[in-house]
């Protein structure tokens, strides 16, 4: 685009406005956190700054040359080369939901299979078309809750994540809604019931749990849970690892109202931490309070079956006071690529997949167990990720470092009592040779 100067557009636009500078379209902005320059390199021809870009990528490890056994919700999963191919496709390439049935009926479709996968997956009613991640599903079932409910409590469990805590506060601050937290048992890595029992009232909108946790323990005591929420006429929001359902009960088996979770791992990449996609289902009687958006399965009016956007809670697309959410997209691409890895998979390839996951992470665990000064710190079930005391921790991660791998994630930073414990991840992605690697130097820091 050739270049047109804009000084006299600035000016006409400033007097059209009844402004005098520029910087009065700013002047709501809190000195304190306004930024006077931002700290940029001098210009450089393009071919500098691709030579440039191109030092800094050199400095990266994939996980096939530093593999990592970080847990936290996060690990690596093979993904097939389908996934890649399809979402390739130029009819595919976007992030957006159509808004043009009649010319995005594959797409569309796409959509309407994914809400199909997962809601069997999850055992619930109905799927949305995806969110941003788990973590804004969290504050959105957390809206939901309280709409449905009109109560203005939320509860949820101390073994989820910090970053899930924080985007619920800022999700709950604005709405006036109190989020209170229901302590774990410190031997098992469960939920406390009894402390549960303490917290959950008749004010009470909605209990957040995931299972497994952040920790990794599967959660045994759900359908207890399950009747203390019915008894207070309050939701049961249920976290889950989408992998883990190849295994274990669908969280509609026992009787979740929403179910939410981060779908990163259903055929996307880890990506630097990149794009992601959470997972929102619930059941049919809460339709209509779902955020985001729902495609249906029609008939145009030639009798051919057709997709279009059924439900769209956006402001944008209805009234403004009728909006449940303001999320303005799904994540299309990831969602579409996640669509295609569960058909590449199918139920008995979850299945499989899920056992491997299991098998790896309960092998894994006693082979560091087994190690003199490295042991277990939980005693219930686990799945893939499992809590390790160390002798110290910041002297085996740097150990670890040193030699190519990243361990387990330090938790003392967001659980002081767990000094000197790490949070191993591990998945069908890892290596016997990674594995072997990994215990090998372990036992040189015991």
């Amino acid at each position: 685009m050739q270049f047109i100067p804009n000084s006299p557009l600035k000016k006409s636009m400033l007097h059209d406005l009844q402004l005098i500078d520029i910087n009065d379209l700013f002047s709501d902005i809190p000195k304190e956190i306004k930024i006077e320059k931002l700290r940029l390199p001098s210009s450089r021809p393009q071919q500098d700054v691709e030579d440039h870009m191109r030092q800094l990528a050199i400095q990266n490890k994939s996980f096939y040359e530093m593999p990592s056994f970080i847990g936290g919700g996060y690990k690596p999963h093979y993904i097939p080369a389908a996934v890649k191919s399809v979402i390739s496709r130029s009819e595919f390439y976007t992030a957006y939901t159509p808004y043009q049935p009649e010319t995005s009926q594959g797409f569309l479709q796409a959509i309407f299979e994914y809400q199909s996968m997962i809601a069997e997956l999850t055992g619930m009613n109905v799927s949305n078309a995806s969110l941003y991640d788990g973590a804004t599903a969290l504050g959105e079932a957390a809206l939901m809750s309280t709409r449905i409910t009109k109560k203005k409590t939320f509860v949820i469990s101390e073994n989820i994540s910090w970053e899930k805590k924080s985007i619920l506060t800022n999700y709950t601050k604005g709405a006036g809604i109190t989020v209170k937290e229901v302590a774990y048992d410190k031997k098992t890595g469960k939920i406390d019931l009894e402390d549960l029992k303490k917290t959950i009232n008749a004010e009470t909108a909605g209990f957040y749990i995931e299972n497994p946790n952040f920790f990794g323990v599967l959660e045994d005591g759900v359908e207890d849970i399950q009747s203390l929420l019915q008894h207070n006429k309050s939701l049961f929001i249920v976290g889950v690892d989408p992998i883990s359902l190849g295994i274990c009960k669908s969280p509609g088996e026992y009787g979740a109202d929403i179910v939410i979770g981060e779908g990163k791992s259903l055929g996307n990449p880890l990506d630097f931490g990149g794009s992601t996609l959470g997972i929102f289902a619930c059941k049919n009687e809460f339709l209509r309070q779902i955020p985001g958006r729902i495609i249906g399965m029609t008939k145009d009016h030639q009798g051919k079956r057709a997709f279009c956007m059924t439900m769209q809670t956006r402001e944008q697309h209805i009234r403004r006071e009728k909006a449940t959410s303001n999320i303005c997209t799904n994540e299309g691409l990831c969602m579409l690529a996640t669509a295609t890895y569960l058909s590449w998979l199918g139920g008995k390839g979850l299945q499989e997949l899920s056992e491997r996951n299991f098998d790896r992470g309960q092998l894994l665990q006693k082979q560091i167990s087994a190690i003199p000064g490295f042991s277990r710190v939980f005693s219930g079930t686990f799945f893939n990720e499992f809590v390790i005391r160390c002798p110290d921790a910041a002297k085996v991660h740097t150990h670890l470092l040193r030699h190519g791998i990243q361990g387990g994630l330090l938790l003392e930073k967001w659980y002081p009592k767990l000094k000197n414990c790490m949070l191993f991840g591990v998945t069908e992605a890892h290596s016997e040779e990674s594995l072997t690697r990994l215990v090998s130097l372990l036992k040189e820091v015991s």
